[in-house]
């Protein structure tokens, strides 16, 4: 399913144009990329919870060349899916 399929199925099951579909869900996002970029958790109950985690520095190896890399330390988003979902899938 991708974004304008997922606006379609929300406008349909919530009674709303797409246009206010779409405002919700951006606002969904950009509501979870702030409280995410603070440090944040966002949880919401049955479903999951979004996170940040830090990802170390690491070696890698270029596969074309063997070269090694230096990958510099970042910060990477998560999701772990709550029990509901878990046991729906």
């Amino acid at each position: 399913m991708n974004k304008a399929e997922l606006i379609e199925k929300l406008a349909a099951d919530a009674d709303l144009s797409k246009k206010e579909a779409a405002a919700v869900l951006d606002s969904f996002t950009d509501t979870v990329t702030k409280a995410l970029k603070k440090g944040d958790k966002v949880t919401l109950v049955g479903f999951g919870t979004f996170s940040v985690s830090k990802r170390a520095a690491r070696t890698g190896r270029n596969p074309q060349t063997g070269e090694t890399l230096k990958i510099k330390a970042k910060k990477v988003a998560r999701f772990k899916p709550g029990k509901e979902l878990s046991e729906k899938i």
